[in-house]
């Protein structure tokens, strides 16, 4: 080993402002939306499971979509309102390597289960008479599983290959939880295994789910603008649309944030963009399906408005 590398024990992490005036407000402001996330997803995995009429294979894929955001979420913000108030910012070598596993497990998961989630609109609204044929229980539950061991078979390829680096002269990442663009720029050795693998796993993770889910919203479209039925294509709409919604938020910033070169990464930028798809997103998932969603709402007004008011 060169004498100028060096194995840390633990990384320092940056907080998401240093500014003492700003910390306070930051830490009530995450933890607000920390809260109303655990709520928002809990709530959605609650009513799904009692309403009898939500039992169909859009809202089983809902239903992990919201568990997936609470585990999401519970990787990564309890340690960024740690980092606001603690003297201490650092994160040991192996929490670093836990934390950047589940994490980018969730991000690869969330990227498959998402055009799962668009090849069900699709057969529902494309080819309505044989969607009961194509998702059968078995099925839906084969999809989710794919989804999952994809999101972690894609991490532990990335686990490896970052952690297997030699660190040197700082063990500071400039991030507020350990990733892979971060953990890659303090590495003094070469980092272009590592981009190519991002760039060719992105490929499959990342690029070919969200270009399945474009092709299925073009047939989807065009399927809704030939129906007849005025109420149909409002209804068609308002669920595509919901989807859709979190698809661009979600995909957006992933993309740009991992499936790059190393020598375009802006810790500072950077850092801005991991937060729409590490805080806003799984906060907006479930405002965004009910908000858009009758059938949700109307299941969430009887299981849980009307129940409260009983009691």
């Amino acid at each position: 080993m060169d004498a100028n590398q060096t194995l840390f024990q633990d990384f320092l992490l940056l907080p998401l402002t240093d500014l003492p005036n700003l910390k306070g407000v930051l830490f009530c402001a995450i933890l607000l939306i920390y809260l109303l996330t655990l709520f928002g997803n809990v709530a959605i995995i609650l009513v799904s499971k009692l309403d009898t009429s939500l039992h169909m294979p859009m809202y089983f894929f809902l239903t992990n979509l919201s568990f997936l955001d609470i585990c999401y979420t519970s990787t990564t913000m309890p340690k960024m309102l740690q980092l606001l108030l603690a003297e201490k910012k650092s994160i040991s070598f192996l929490g670093c390597v836990v934390q950047m596993y589940i994490f980018i497990a969730l991000v690869g998961t969330e990227c498959v289960l998402l055009a799962v989630m668009s090849y069900d609109r699709f057969l529902a609204i494309c080819i309505p008479l044989r969607y009961s044929c194509y998702m059968t229980h078995k099925g839906c539950i084969a999809l989710s599983v794919l989804s999952w061991l994809s999101g972690l078979l894609n991490s532990v390829i990335h686990t490896v290959f970052t952690f297997r680096l030699h660190f040197c002269y700082s063990n500071k990442i400039n991030y507020f939880y350990c990733d892979i663009p971060p953990i890659l720029s303090i590495s003094c050795e070469d980092t272009l295994i590592n981009e190519k693998l991002l760039l060719c796993i992105g490929v499959f993770i990342g690029w070919t789910p969200y270009f399945c889910i474009i092709v299925s919203y073009i047939y989807i479209i065009v399927t809704i603008i030939k129906m007849k039925s005025t109420e149909g294509r409002q209804k068609a709409f308002s669920t595509c649309g919901s989807h859709l919604t979190v698809v661009m938020i979600f995909f957006g910033s992933v993309i740009f944030s991992y499936v790059r070169p190393v020598s375009t990464y802006s810790m500072a930028k950077d850092r801005l963009i991991s937060v729409l798809y590490s805080v806003v997103s799984p906060m907006l998932n479930p405002i965004i399906y009910t908000l858009k969603n009758q059938d949700v709402k109307k299941a969430f007004n009887k299981q849980v408005i009307q129940r409260l008011k009983v009691s």
